[in-house]
């Protein structure tokens, strides 16, 4: 006679011994790949000098790596935590992109609408330039920062340095070339704070960092008195005689200003730990309500020509905010900020990589892409 109820028993034995299995090969794997890391970063931490670093792992929305190593402050033999804060630099631009893109899902703006829809007084030869122009820096606007020094152009600070640069000639025709620039994400903070109707970093507080529960990310400049804030560390000084930066045997501090009119370009203070937060918020639905937003948000935006430029290298693309790794196997959008801090996402493998570090001039986004083909 046919028993049930031990039929029953015995599929549910299976099914424990397969999750069980499946369970563990999972945590070998997952310790293995920890080693490999590691070890990896050992080497390049040696190579490069770099004093410390941070590293999270993300694999279909889970936490799956978290790591910290090295030097936190090196004046004062303090270790990197995980509560240890980097400077992340032009990785900011993703808040203020996504900001834009909430604010299209309210219909409050639409980015293929030129910016004088969307702003009052600019100079008549930007009003063409469209809001998506902006966030991909194809909008051939001049730049506000001095290229051959440090700062804003005139060096009498950001509200000078304003009606200066509406004064300037364009770079070129919008949509012809691409060209990285703080002028364009000046224009996008406006909208922002113009629409969001609130000022640009309580907006991002609001809709972003508190429901991705980010308490310790904050906007600020190097020298603000932030607790467990790491220096950022350097050996490139600007050689002002050459009008050039050139690479130095001593380790010095980073000192950096950003302004707060540009915001929306740079100037963010953050954990790998917080900023994962973020990106599962974000790939969640939390921050975005349509899956078609982020998509929008990370395709890489082809110039007049029909062709795709950015950085060069590996980034040879670039999107909404977001530098692309346009290529057939395993394509990213992978953020960098001061040549530091990296945010590798790979979309079609469900995998990100945070890596922060405190030594600015390192090609951190090459590593962290040499890291993601342990996980792939």
């Amino acid at each position: 006679m046919y028993n049930s109820h031990k039929h029953s028993s015995t599929i549910k034995q299976l099914v424990f011994v397969v999750l069980f299995l499946l369970f563990n090969n999972n945590l070998l794997s997952a310790q293995n790949h920890e080693k490999e890391v590691s070890e990896y970063l050992k080497k390049e931490m040696k190579e490069q000098n770099i004093p410390g670093l941070q590293i999270t792992v993300i694999k279909n929305n889970h936490l799956i790596l978290s790591k910290t190593m090295g030097i936190a402050n090196i004046s004062f033999s303090i270790p990197a935590k995980d509560n240890t804060i980097f400077s992340i630099n032009s990785i900011a631009k993703i808040f203020a992109s996504t900001a834009i893109m909430q604010l299209v899902e309210k219909n409050e703006i639409k980015i293929e609408q030129p910016i004088s829809n969307y702003l009052d007084g600019l100079p008549i030869n930007w009003q063409k330039v469209t809001v998506k122009q902006l966030l991909s820096h194809t909008s051939g606007l001049p730049d506000i920062e001095d290229s051959n020094n440090e700062g804003l152009i005139g060096g009498k600070g950001q509200d000078s340095a304003w009606i200066k640069v509406q004064k300037m000639p364009l770079q070129f025709k919008a949509g012809d070339d691409f060209s990285y620039n703080a002028t364009n994400y000046l224009l996008v903070q406006k909208i922002i704070e113009k629409y969001g109707r609130m000022p640009f970093e309580q907006f991002i507080q609001k809709n972003q960092f508190d429901i991705a529960g980010m308490d310790k990310t904050v906007y600020g400049n190097s020298f603000d008195a932030i607790e467990n804030k790491s220096p950022t560390y350097c050996f490139y000084y600007l050689d002002k005689a050459i009008g050039d930066y050139v690479k130095g045997k001593i380790l010095i501090e980073v000192n950096e200003s950003f302004p707060t009119m540009l915001r929306a370009d740079a100037g963010v203070f953050a954990t790998a730990n917080e900023i994962t937060k973020w990106i599962i918020a974000l790939q969640t639905g939390k921050l975005l309500k349509n899956e078609s937003s982020i998509s929008i948000m990370w395709e890489p935006i082809k110039l007049n020509n029909g062709k795709y430029d950015g950085f060069g290298g590996i980034l040879n693309a670039y999107a909404l905010g977001w530098p692309v790794i346009n290529r057939e196997n395993h394509p990213a959008v992978l953020p960098i900020g001061g040549g530091r801090a990296s945010l590798a996402i790979y979309p079609k493998d469900n995998l990100a990589i945070i890596l922060f570090t405190n030594l600015s001039g390192i090609p951190v986004h090459e590593m962290a892409d040499n890291i993601s083909k342990f996980y792939f």
